[in-house]
C-alpha cells in the first residue's frame, strides 16, 4: 500500500464533498487500488503521487478523474433477476394500463454506470411490450462519471460482460459483433438518452418519471444524503409511479412517504396516496 493516513483522509473528504460517497474506516486499500490504476493510466508512479499532485493543484481535471475512480461501477445485464421479473409481470403492465390514455411513459435509470441497466429495460420493453415503442416513450439514464457515460453511449461490451446475466437469445437479437466486442443495436441505443448527473447535487430539469430505477447507489451515502435524494425522488416521480431500489436498500426510517410493494420476490416503492 502506497498511500498514508493523511492521503486517505484527504481523498475521503474529497469524494464526500463532491459526490456524497462515504468511505468508511478500513477502506484505505480500496483508495490505494483504484488510484494506483489511475496513476498507471496517467503516467504516474503511485497512488500517493496522484494525491500529492491533486493537493498541489485541486479543482482541475485530475480531481474529476479521482472522483470518478472512486465511484463504484459494478453492474451487469438484468442484475439480480427478480426486479426485472417484477417489471415484466407487474410494474410495466400497470404503467401501460395507467398511461394508456396519454400514451406517454418516462423511465429514469439513475447511477447507470456503463449502461447495462437502461439497456436491459429497453430489451424488456421491446421483447414483451412492443406496443410501448409506438408511445411517447422516453428513457433517461444518468451517472456522475463522464467515462461511464461515454461507454454507455457507445453500447459496446466485452464477451465477459455479455456473458453475465444476458440471455443468449437477447444477445443474438439485440447485439452485433464488432471486432472483439458486442454492440447494442442502434434502434435500442436510440431509446436511451444519457446525461451527466450528480445525485447529491441539484438535479436541474430532470423530466417527471413514471419509473425510477435508483438501484445500488443509496448504500454509498450517509443518512442525510439518502433522505435528501428520496425527497427529490418524490418531486420527480409522477402520481402512481414506481421507485426501484437495490436489494440491500430501503426507504424505511428515511422517508415514510413511500409504501413498500412486492411481487416476483422483488421489493419496490410507490408514494403513499394522500388521505381523503
Amino acid at each position: 500500500m502506497t498511500i498514508d493516513d493523511t492521503g486517505f483522509n484527504y481523498v475521503r473528504q474529497l469524494v464526500r464533498d463532491h459526490a456524497a460517497i462515504v468511505l468508511e474506516d478500513g477502506k484505505q486499500y480500496l483508495v490505494d487500488n483504484r488510484l494506483s490504476l489511475l496513476a498507471r493510466r496517467e503516467g504516474m508512479e503511485s497512488a500517493q503521487e496522484v494525491i500529492d499532485r491533486l493537493r498541489a493543484a485541486p479543482d482541475g481535471a485530475l480531481q474529476r478523474k479521482v472522483i470518478e475512480a472512486m465511484t463504484t461501477t459494478e453492474t451487469l445485464f438484468f442484475r439480480d433477476g427478480k426486479p426485472y421479473q417484477a417489471l415484466r409481470h407487474t410494474i410495466l403492465p400497470e404503467l401501460q394500463r395507467m398511461r394508456a390514455g396519454e400514451r406517454r411513459l418516462q423511465i429514469w435509470s439513475g447511477a447507470c454506470s456503463s449502461g447495462q441497466e437502461p439497456y436491459s429495460v429497453g430489451m424488456l420493453v421491446r421483447e414483451y411490450f412492443p406496443a410501448l415503442t409506438s408511445w411517447d416513450l422516453r428513457m433517461v439514464a444518468t451517472d456522475i462519471s463522464t467515462e461511464m457515460l461515454a461507454r454507455s453511449r457507445s453500447g459496446r461490451y466485452s464477451q465477459l460482460e455479455v456473458s453475465r446475466g444476458l440471455p443468449s437469445a437477447f444477445l443474438a437479437k439485440y447485439f452485433d459483433r464488432v471486432e472483439s466486442e458486442w454492440q447494442i443495436r442502434s434502434e435500442l441505443r436510440r431509446m436511451v438518452e444519457f446525461r451527466e448527473l450528480n445525485l447529491a447535487a441539484p438535479w436541474g430539469a430532470l423530466p417527471p418519471a413514471d419509473l425510477i430505477m435508483l438501484r445500488n447507489v443509496l448504500i454509498y451515502f450517509d443518512v442525510e444524503i439518502k433522505r435528501a435524494v428520496l425527497a427529490k425522488v418524490r418531486k420527480v416521480l409522477r402520481p402512481g409511479g414506481f421507485l426501484m431500489l437495490g436489494t440491500a436498500e430501503t426507504t424505511m426510517k428515511l422517508d415514510d412517504s413511500f409504501e413498500l410493494l412486492r411481487s416476483d420476490g422483488a421489493s419496490y416503492y410507490r408514494v403513499r396516496a394522500a388521505p381523503t
